[in-house]
């Protein structure tokens, strides 16, 4: 089982940026798949989930309206579209997945991770 999360990078607050999350080895079409990221000094945070035997989303409310999470089966990949950036969004992101593609977009119950993709964000 191997995630490989990419997209991140240097942007200016107000910017865009959009996260990829593409499996290898396995479809993503069967379990629920996260977003989460983790800044220096702070724990994993859930920022959104998409679950899919229903397509359901979770965002924090700290990303509500900002961010888009989406999915392409076709190419085995879910996005994370970052608009509206902010510096407190700055973290390392990482994305994962849920194999009993539950709703609970929380760090502790996820169980395949990828390597994390920085994004820093400039005011």
């Amino acid at each position: 089982v191997q995630l490989q999360a990419s997209g991140g990078g240097l942007a200016q607050a107000g910017g865009s940026l959009r996260l990829s999350c593409v499996a290898s080895e396995f479809t993503l079409d069967t379990y629920a798949t996260g977003w989460f990221r983790q800044a220096p000094g702070k724990e994993r945070e859930g920022v959104s989930c998409i679950r899919f035997r229903d397509g359901n989303t979770y965002y924090s409310e700290s990303v509500k309206g900002r961010f888009t999470i989406s999915r392409d089966d076709a190419k085995n990949t879910v996005y994370l579209q970052m608009n509206n950036l902010r510096p407190e969004d700055t973290a390392v992101y990482y994305c994962a997945i849920d194999l009993l593609d539950g709703s609970n977009c929380s760090a502790l119950i996820y169980d395949f991770w990828g390597q994390g993709t920085q994004v820093t964000v400039s005011s």
